[in-house]
């Protein structure tokens, strides 16, 4: 294991993902420094709450960001923090140049600071492995959902998953593995090709009303409005939507709680149903990126 002794880390805000990553870079014996702790009542051994100031950072040779980075106005969201998080224009001025940025996504606020003041910034949730390893506690979540708000089996319902990306392929592969009569709706013929291939039952997003009549439970992962009125005017009353999209979604919700259809948005699954998983994910490229 290489040690990380030499590095000062600062850790702003986040949530149970966070802890994990910061017990990871502990038993790498990096310095670890919390800012927006104020009420985790239990500190990990090793590490040190401290106020967010640009003396803080000056010393910084990494900080952690939150998944969801910070807001265009700078707030910082921490599940610990006793009062509001910003990183202001003046913490930025403050970091040292040669010190990385990590966070999951970054919003134009962030890309702005770090281009203003030549910083490195990684977004953790672009790259190809961390998507596919978080493909499936997303995929898990998405179960235990349908699960939770239905009141049949997931064995022999009719499934649709909407999407054969990262998600989509570890979704219809568990909903498959579980016994669930799996449609999938893809756009391009690799894809339609690909599902077949899995031992799915493939048709093209353009059928989707069709084969929404037949839906128990339709799982969306396209980042579009696919789920439209008349879509929804198609399905069964008692049929549940999983929508699983970055926001805003591919549903269209009003229209779907108008007629009476169980439609639920569900962002984030990794850090609600498996947080600690979901932080040794996000530790791994850290630590891996810390060591080079």
């Amino acid at each position: 294991m290489t040690l990380l002794s030499s590095k000062k880390i600062a850790v702003i805000g986040g949530d149970l993902r966070q802890l994990e990553v910061i017990r990871m870079l502990l038993e790498r014996q990096a310095e670890v420094l919390l800012a927006g702790y104020d009420e985790l009542a239990q500190v990990p051994e090793g590490a040190v709450k401290v106020q967010l100031e640009p003396s803080l950072l000056a010393k910084a040779d990494a900080i952690i960001l939150p998944v969801a980075g910070t807001g265009n106005d700078g707030s910082v969201e921490s599940s610990f923090a006793a009062g509001d998080l910003v990183m202001s224009e003046e913490l930025f001025a403050a970091i040292p140049r040669h010190a990385t940025l990590f966070t999951g996504i970054a919003k134009s606020y962030l890309r702005e600071m770090c281009g203003r003041y030549a910083l490195t910034l990684v977004e953790i949730l672009d790259r190809d492995d961390v998507a596919i390893y978080n493909s499936i506690p997303t995929a898990e979540g998405a179960v235990m959902i349908a699960m939770q708000h239905t009141d049949v089996m997931l064995h022999g319902s009719r499934c649709a998953v909407l999407g054969l990306g990262r998600i989509g392929t570890t979704l219809a592969r568990t909903l498959k593995a579980l016994g669930a009569i799996v449609a999938v709706g893809v756009h391009k013929p690799d894809a339609y090709a690909r599902a077949y291939e899995m031992g799915l039952q493939p048709f093209y997003t353009s059928e989707l009303a069709e084969q929404a009549e037949q839906a128990d439970i339709l799982f969306n992962t396209i980042p579009a409005p696919v789920i439209t009125r008349d879509v929804i005017s198609r399905m069964p009353r008692q049929a549940l939507i999983v929508d699983l999209a970055s926001h805003p979604g591919g549903t269209d919700f009003a229209y779907a709680k108008e007629r009476g259809v169980q439609a639920l948005p569900a962002l984030g699954l990794p850090g609600i149903v498996a947080p600690r998983s979901a932080g040794r994910i996000i530790g791994n490229v850290i630590v891996e990126m810390l060591e080079t």
